[in-house]
């Protein structure tokens, strides 16, 4: 399992509870799409989980940046993602961003809003915020094998499904 968060905007831990923390303890891979705010944050999820791939969003401190990435790419569950905080142009500039990195799924965070958006050329994943949703459902994402690829689903920390979306193998 793929776990996916965003957005967590914490000056001392995580803030994760319920579904959304049992995801991240037992994901095999966890992706956060930027904006922990705070070294006590990011410190917080590593903590809670086995593999920890980040980006670092623009409200991080410089600690936070220093450590991490603008953007990534990461090969997991047999996909391929792109994780970003924010990219200039909207859904286009996500694709393009995605397309150029030969990604099946683009990560981004930024507006607080669980969306799951298929382009032409992948994915548009944003898991929400689980902990600041900002008039916003909160959310985080799971990625989970099956026959077909991948099953993508949002949920709201205490599990309730959100959303859902395939992402068939190429």
């Amino acid at each position: 399992m793929i776990a996916i968060f965003s957005d967590t905007h914490s000056s001392h831990g995580h803030e994760l509870e319920g579904e959304a923390l049992t995801a991240a303890r037992e994901a095999d891979t966890v992706v956060h799409a930027g904006d922990f705010t705070s070294e006590a944050a990011l410190e917080a999820f590593q903590a809670e989980c086995t593999t920890l791939f980040a980006v670092h969003g623009n409200a991080d401190s410089a600690a936070v940046r220093d450590r991490l990435p603008t953007a990534r790419v990461v090969d997991a569950g047999g996909v391929r993602l792109a994780v970003t905080h924010r990219r200039g142009g909207g859904e286009t500039g996500l694709a393009m961003f995605g397309r150029s990195r030969d990604a099946d799924v683009v990560v981004s965070g930024h507006t607080h809003r669980p969306t799951a958006v298929e382009t032409e050329a992948c994915l548009l994943l944003n898991p929400g915020s689980h902990a600041q949703p900002r008039g916003h459902r909160p959310g985080f994402a799971v990625l989970e094998e099956s026959e077909d690829g991948l099953e993508g689903e949002i949920r709201k920390p205490d599990g309730t499904l959100v959303e859902s979306c395939t992402i068939t193998e190429q």
